[in-house]
């Protein structure tokens, strides 16, 4: 039946694959219960209760992904717009994060408007390759960065601002043993690899006693904080200026930010077809982030791990979601992978999404330089939809210049002052 239903054969997958790749999937990224319940513990909601959020909001969207586009690819809440979340929305603009919430649903029915109807191929055939293989590039030196942040090998530094970390520490020392066990298992094509990597690397850290046994406390779900939070998005401010920018600005980073990375897992996947049931879902998960209580949800870089593995149709996509409901009774236990073992994974990731730089022409500075800022700018800012801004902005500006303006679709130009006016606003 699973065979039929994900058309596993068609893909050339099987059973075991696909699990085998959701687990992948799922170990790479369950990072994301504790950091985002952390983050939004800022905005006012209780961590306990952001960690329910994060789980079902997970939960949620990986199935709709799995069933409507019968893809790999995961959705979680999303790093960078929960900073927009919590930060900008609730402590700048002064939303409370009940009204914020219901920013983020409205802002998920205006992603459905674009993913449902003509919009979405609207939009997406107005962008230049260039941009988009560019995004995918920007996408993978930012997983590599932050996978080098992970493992120590890069560290802040309050003059240069990033550093070499300190190579005699436990932790850089274990992440370069992992991560060249990792390669090798890679290159040499070994069946789960990545899982293999991963449970080395913590049994490595665990020799290097970088993990500690004694951490482990079980706890209860603390499913009545938590109802305090499910379903209290507030409408309250519906008529001010302040909540329909919010709002516009949530639409604009879910919207932009998806269509970007959709691109990057379409070509891994040679699967364009699903471009607009990948969309639909995405935006329907959005839309209900409101109601669990968390910052809306995107496509997770970390499903190139997945894809990396194997993983080709839903069932991935699936299999990540329900660890991520089993995830509420093992979070203890999963902290305990330490960030050493993951981040060997991640840096091999970005190695292969840079790639798609071959696509660029960079002989042409009007199609190069766009994408050279997109590249640098979505790791230097640490945030993709940012990075894509200043793309999207500097493309048609240059091909003005130059006179060649009939190289622009004209919904770009539209796109390039949304992405000016949020730029401002932000």
């Amino acid at each position: 039946m699973l065979k039929n239903w994900f058309r596993l054969e068609q893909y050339s997958t099987s059973i075991k694959q696909e699990l085998l790749a959701g687990v992948v999937s799922f170990f790479t990224i369950v990072y994301i219960v504790v950091i985002n319940a952390s983050i939004l513990a800022d905005a006012g909601i209780p961590f306990e209760a952001g960690v329910i959020a994060t789980v079902l909001s997970s939960f949620v969207g990986c199935f709709l992904m799995g069933l409507w586009s019968n893809t790999p690819i995961i959705l979680v809440p999303g790093m960078g717009v929960n900073a927009l979340f919590v930060y900008t929305i609730v402590k700048m603009m002064g939303l409370s994060w009940q009204e914020a919430l219901a920013a983020v649903s409205i802002s998920g029915i205006i992603f459905m408007a674009v993913a449902f109807t003509r919009l979405s191929d609207f939009i997406m055939k107005a962008i230049p390759n260039s941009l988009k293989e560019a995004t995918t590039v920007g996408i993978g030196i930012f997983l590599t960065f932050i996978g080098l942040q992970k493992g120590g090998i890069v560290v802040a530094n309050k003059t240069t601002f990033v550093s070499l970390g300190n190579l005699s520490s436990p932790q850089v020392i274990v992440t370069v043993i992992t991560l060249m066990l990792t390669l090798v298992l890679f290159v040499r094509g070994v069946s789960g690899h990545f899982l293999i990597s991963m449970a080395c690397g913590t049994v490595i850290a665990l020799l290097f006693d970088l993990v500690d046994l004694k951490e482990v406390h079980p706890t209860n779900l603390p499913l009545k904080s938590y109802w305090n939070v499910f379903a209290h998005l507030s409408l309250a401010k519906w008529t001010s200026l302040i909540f329909w920018i919010a709002t516009f600005s949530l639409a604009m980073v879910v919207v932009f930010e998806n269509i970007g990375l959709v691109h990057g897992y379409v070509q891994l996947l040679n699967r364009p077809d699903a471009r607009a049931r990948i969309l639909q879902a995405n935006a329907i998960s959005v839309v209900s982030c409101g109601l669990f209580g968390t910052s809306p949800t995107v496509s997770t870089v970390e499903t190139v791990a997945g894809i990396t593995v194997g993983g080709r149709t839903g069932l991935t996509a699936i299999t990540t979601g329900c660890l991520f409901l089993v995830s509420l009774l093992i979070i203890p236990y999963i902290k305990l992978i330490p960030d050493s073992a993951i981040a060997p994974v991640l840096i091999l990731i970005g190695g292969l999404m840079i790639q798609s730089i071959q696509n660029i022409d960079f002989k042409d500075l009007t199609e190069g330089l766009p994408a050279f800022f997109i590249i640098v700018l979505i790791p230097f800012t640490y945030s993709i939809v940012d990075g894509i801004a200043f793309g999207f902005i500097a493309y048609p500006l240059l091909k003005l210049a130059l006179g060649r303006k009939n190289e622009v679709a004209k919904p770009l130009y539209f796109i390039a002052t949304l992405f000016l006016l949020s730029l401002i606003l932000h």
